[in-house]
């Protein structure tokens, strides 16, 4: 599938050709030109998508319903903070209907007694409707988020389409044993489907997370409930309305957009919900594994926070490791779980590495994400705005250098300039807490020894990248770094049979992948006694 390392290389050759849907006004420049933290009319007068929105409403048993108390919130353009839409939001008795609705299609709908092939045929024909509305759906995710509609329609809804095609080819794959045992007895396994799962999803990948959550949980047989992310409520309601065009029975999936203390802490701990999957920061997936352990003790998958490492080596390519490491940081406007936040240099590459990394940042084109050629949009909301800000302000309090950035960018929207910081020690905030922005931390190291002692020295263990061109020392690296997912001289590779989660406060369980289809299945032993077998 298409991976994420061809992003640098489809934001390069981008042209306003591939931005549809576009209203051209006098300040709608399409090209690629970017600019070093310039304020441009593109963010006083951001570009309006042609798009209608359709879908406010929540989904449950297959229609589109107001919520019960009438209520409703805004959804903002992370570009001027204006507001896109009115969304309904659900709340405990939202949630509760579509448990019921989820329920009733497990129990007595046609959902886990279709034939897997059925079900796999719904999931590409699903498939094949995403990849038909490709331009719309991007610039929805783009407008409701802030990420270049670039890369959303190149990259993340072109990967949406391959997650489903990859579970929908292992729905009929899915299958049990036959155990010897010692004695006259037939012994086999079914790997049955768990029941009602409840899904939430973040809002810094909306469409990614819905295909890494709801694939998984279709092919194997399940219903769902998923509760969106308050901030990208949007395109997850968008692509479920195709998902039943596909043919979907009513209530297999329910999409409920709401909020964390109250929709998504009532599918947590709801006592008819078999399962709980929730991607997020570490604090509030402590709370869903306490939701979910003191209402029925439902089976969690928790991908978290992250505080990845970068290593780069003595003997590594400089400008490809400043490159690869930019990347590794800055990508999704460094709202990334994964995001190479802790950038380790080898002292004899250092002071190279630095000031090549800091003009490489002061080159960033930051602005409109749907104008040609921009690789950085704005931070999600004012509370995220708001936070990387004070990271930075304890950056410079706590003796780092700052380098380049440290501010906003423009005057209108949630926009940060690229940041870098040297001399970083391993005990400041900003080498130790998930800041979720575009904050660059470069951090000196002397040996090997020292750099995995220092990288392992965190709460958390979802990933790291490594830039060598040493075999031994890659492979000296990839085993004692105790994360889920180590990068050689790649990053961000999320293929969809790659499966990703963490070591530590980083998660518990793994998605994507076949590993992933564990989360949503039981395994049960069937004993049968044989009369005078012929064998055993």
């Amino acid at each position: 599938m298409a991976a994420l390392r061809l992003l640098s290389r489809s934001l390069r050759s981008s042209s306003s050709s591939s931005l549809p849907l576009l209203s051209r006004g006098k300040n709608s420049y399409l090209g690629r030109g970017g600019w070093k933290y310039s304020t441009a009319a593109a963010i006083e007068e951001p570009i309006k998508p042609s798009l209608t929105i359709d879908h406010t409403q929540l989904l449950i048993n297959g229609k589109f319903v107001d919520a019960a108390s009438g209520k409703t919130f805004p959804t903002l353009d992370p570009r001027t903070g204006e507001v896109i839409a009115d969304v309904a939001e659900g709340d405990a008795e939202d949630i509760n209907r579509a448990v019921s609705a989820a329920r009733e299609a497990f129990d007595e709908g046609p959902w886990p007694k279709m034939t897997a092939y059925e079900r796999s045929r719904i999931l590409l024909r699903f498939a094949d409707l995403v990849e038909k509305h490709n331009d719309e759906i991007a610039a929805l995710e783009t407008w409701d988020n802030g990420k270049p509609y670039e890369q959303s329609a190149t990259i993340e809804v072109p990967m949406f389409v391959r997650l489903f095609r990859y579970y929908a080819g292992w729905a009929d794959k899915i299958h049990g044993l036959t155990v010897p045992a010692d004695g006259p007895y037939h012994v086999q396994t079914l790997r049955e489907p768990i029941g009602v799962a409840g899904q939430i999803i973040p809002w810094n990948f909306p469409l990614l997370m819905f295909a890494w959550k709801v694939g998984p949980a279709l092919a194997c047989g399940n219903t769902v409930v998923l509760k969106t992310a308050e901030q990208t409520p949007l395109s997850a309601l968008y692509v479920s309305k195709l998902m039943h065009e596909a043919g979907l029975p009513p209530g297999v999936l329910n999409v409920v957009s709401g909020f964390g203390p109250t929709a998504g802490a009532a599918l947590a701990s709801h006592m008819d919900v078999d399962k709980i999957a929730f991607t997020g920061s570490t604090a509030t997936g402590k709370i869903i594994l306490q939701l979910a352990a003191t209402s029925n003790l439902k089976k969690t998958t928790l991908e978290l926070g992250g505080k990845s490492p970068f290593i780069v080596c003595e003997d590594a390519d400089v400008d490809q490791a400043v490159e690869l490491a930019h990347f590794a940081l800055f990508f999704n406007q460094g709202q990334c779980c994964c995001a190479g936040s802790r950038t380790y240099v080898h002292e004899r590459v250092y002071d190279e590495f630095l000031e090549k990394a800091k003009a490489r940042a002061i080159q960033r084109s930051v602005g409109d994400p749907f104008k040609g050629g921009i690789e950085q949009g704005p931070q999600i909301d004012s509370e995220q705005f708001e936070k990387i800000l004070r990271c930075i302000r304890a950056g410079i309090d706590g003796g780092a250098t700052l380098e380049t950035g440290g501010e906003r960018f423009g005057t209108k929207g949630y926009y940060i300039k690229p940041t870098v910081f040297s001399n970083v020690q391993d005990d400041m905030l900003i080498a130790k807490e998930e800041i979720f922005g575009p904050v660059q931390s470069i951090l000196k190291y002397k040996d090997l020894g020292e750099v995995i002692r220092r990288a392992n020295a965190s709460r958390y263990g979802l990933a790291a990248g490594v830039f060598t061109q040493n075999i031994d020392t890659a492979n000296t690296l990839t085993r004692a770094l105790r994360v889920g997912t180590v990068w050689v001289n790649c990053f961000d590779i999320f293929d969809a049979a790659i499966p990703f989660g963490g070591y530590k406060m980083s998660g518990q369980g793994r998605e994507k992948g076949v590993y992933s289809l564990d989360n949503y299945l039981q395994v049960k032993a069937v004993v049968t006694p044989l009369k005078n077998p012929a064998w055993l």
